[in-house]
């Protein structure tokens, strides 16, 4: 068979970053991955790793929230990769502000971060594999984006936005051999979490989500996980 072509935006760190090395670590020489991000230093960083366990790596710097950058990824890893089998769109940015306070400015950034990149990702690369009649999609919502809390005005809007698009995607590609998953992580140790004081014995480890993509990824064509919830046991963030 050949080797899976795995794309994963947001690789540069967090859950994004863990993902790469999950897939690395479980299938080695058998996959190939492309790692989407902003900062080119970060994603060498971890390609080194996931090469280093036997993946075959490929790092593509991209404001995913940029259209014309992210049209010119596409066509990059087309150029390397020819394939995308699996699509993970993590890529994202956590900011908690009030309603009453939010600027216009932060609310348009977490809605570009978080919803308009996934849009574009998604757009660029979905069609070849509807062609093929095959493919994997993971969209990273976040529990904020099936409940709301108080200072989530622009980080819930936006993961409520993914909820609602991943859910026509499902619907639209179904047919056409491309499952669609949606992620839902509680408070997971990452950088997003640095600096707000919240204790990270209270979160989930990263690998533990990380790992939760790839079992699901290695399931058979015949079953598709339409959502999967994760949060941390007894914790409430």
């Amino acid at each position: 068979m050949p080797k899976p072509v795995v794309l994963i935006t947001g690789a540069s760190q967090g859950i994004g970053a863990e993902i790469a090395k999950t897939f690395a670590q479980e299938r080695g020489e058998g996959v190939r991955l492309a790692l989407v991000a902003r900062n080119t230093q970060n994603l060498e960083r971890v390609a080194a790793t996931c090469a280093r366990r036997g993946a075959e790596v490929a790092v593509f710097t991209c404001d995913v929230s940029n259209e014309t950058s992210v049209a010119s990824m596409a066509v990059d890893v087309r150029k390397r990769f020819r394939v995308v089998d699996v699509l993970v769109n993590n890529a994202g940015r956590f900011l908690p502000t009030e309603f009453l306070s939010m600027s216009v400015e932060d609310f348009d950034g977490l809605l570009n971060a978080n919803l308009r990149s996934l849009f574009l990702v998604s757009r660029a690369i979905v069609p070849a594999m509807v062609k093929r009649g095959k493919g994997d999609i993971f969209n990273m919502s976040s529990i904020a984006g099936l409940q709301a809390y108080p200072g989530g005005a622009g980080y819930c809007a936006a993961k409520f936005g993914v909820t609602g698009l991943s859910k026509v995607m499902r619907e639209e590609l179904k047919d056409k051999g491309v499952r669609v998953t949606t992620v839902y992580p509680g408070a997971t140790v990452s950088p997003s979490w640095d600096g707000s004081g919240a204790d990270p014995k209270r979160m989930m480890p990263t690998p533990d989500v990380a790992r939760a993509f790839y079992d699901v990824y290695r399931l058979s064509r015949s079953t598709v996980v339409e959502d999967i919830v994760l949060r941390p046991i007894g914790g409430d963030l």
